[in-house]
């Protein structure tokens, strides 16, 4: 996207009034967003536009525009629109989709294979082992685990993909200038660093409540599914959950005492309908058909060829790698020069076509079938 085009798509997003599903049906109807914001009155009245949204196009905060485009001309960040393949196809099907993600991190882990863990800021210290602790698995299985930054559940989710090496997405209800929680601050640097930031909202936005119904929408629509840890009867991780009934993701829950107020949320979710998960193996199971058809369908043709072409030979190298051995994650990425990440992926897939069994002890033995 060249700079005439980016200046465009912030302008559109900082004229008042202009709500998602308005600039989208504009950058469809004319083409490009230049085209937009370069059209008469009349043409823009003419697409539907009231004669103030059409002024607030022309008059849009330029100090603002003038912030965004100097963040995003800052390392490792990018800007991307309904208008790019790059969007993340998942959340491409979602009502109302975000016309604008601002990145801050590895854009690509967006195409990858996510998992929602949500749950309780006061969460209890169990409910915060139990986040860790998923979270890391999961995230060695090949799955990027996506949350959204508040205290509790989500921060232990984020830490515990990091604790494992591998990937995390943040979804967060501020600008991306900004880190909400502050204490969350040097975790937010982390992310940039080894996983992903996204946010909808511009620089200089800060926290409002209403807010993060709106990021819910986004970790749910990321996601090809959502597991609560704990969550109280009113809690916006049950936000999450019903927005990801709506949008026809999986969700999970993990049961707890019933004794503890945070389990209660989960326990509602379990008599409704959502699956009880005590195991890694209970996600993966449920995910399982998921990883295996919607993903792919949800990618696009070029990239989907792609991914093809670079996993069978890693696939029949990790079977040969593995022989009759038991082996782990580290063990086979030293041993094919391939990163963590990459091997982890190929191994989930592997576990799920049946290809591979994983022990108790984290290693991975080849099925006698396979190959």
């Amino acid at each position: 996207m060249d700079d005439r085009e980016t200046r465009a798509w912030l302008q559109l997003n900082r004229a008042d009034g202009l709500g998602a599903g308005t600039l989208a049906m504009l950058v469809e109807r004319f083409g490009s967003a230049s085209t937009v914001v370069s059209s008469s009155p009349a043409a823009l009245r003419g697409a539907g536009l009231s004669e103030a949204q059409a002024q607030a196009l022309r008059e849009a905060d330029a100090a603002g525009i003038a912030a965004d485009l100097d963040w995003l001309a800052q390392g490792n960040r990018r800007l991307l629109t309904l208008a790019d393949a790059a969007y993340p196809p998942q959340l491409r099907e979602i009502a109302r989709p975000p016309p604008l993600l601002f990145c801050q991190g590895d854009t690509e882990l967006l195409t990858l294979p996510q998992l929602a863990i949500v749950g309780a800021r006061n969460a209890t210290p169990q409910g915060l082992q139990n986040a860790h602790d998923f979270a890391a698995e999961l995230a060695r299985r090949g799955l990027v685990i996506t949350s959204g930054l508040a205290l509790g559940i989500d921060g232990a989710a984020h830490r515990g993909a990091l604790s494992a090496d591998a990937y995390t997405i943040a979804v967060c209800g501020t600008g991306l200038d900004r880190v909400y929680p502050a204490r969350h601050k040097s975790l937010a640097h982390e992310l940039a660093a080894r996983g992903l930031l996204v946010s909808e909202f511009p620089t200089g936005v800060a926290a409002l409540a209403d807010h993060f119904p709106r990021r819910n929408r986004i970790i749910s629509g990321l996601s090809l599914g959502v597991l609560v840890v704990e969550a109280a009867r009113e809690s916006g991780s049950l936000i999450t959950a019903r927005l990801a009934l709506e949008q026809g993701r999986e969700v999970m829950a993990i049961p707890g005492s019933i004794h503890n107020p945070q389990a209660r949320g989960c326990h509602a979710l379990i008599r409704q309908g959502a699956k009880l998960v005590e195991t890694v193996d209970d996600v993966l199971e449920e995910l399982g058909p998921l990883l295996g058809t919607r993903l792919a369908a949800s990618i696009p043709a070029a990239a989907r060829d792609a991914q093809q072409t670079a996993r069978d030979p890693l696939t029949g190298r990790l079977l040969a790698a593995l022989g009759d051995e038991l082996l782990d994650v580290d063990a086979l990425s030293a041993r094919l020069g391939a990163p963590v990440s990459t091997i982890q992926a190929a191994l989930t897939r592997l576990e799920l076509e049946g290809g591979i069994a994983v022990t108790a002890s984290g290693r991975y033995q080849r099925l006698s079938a396979a190959g």
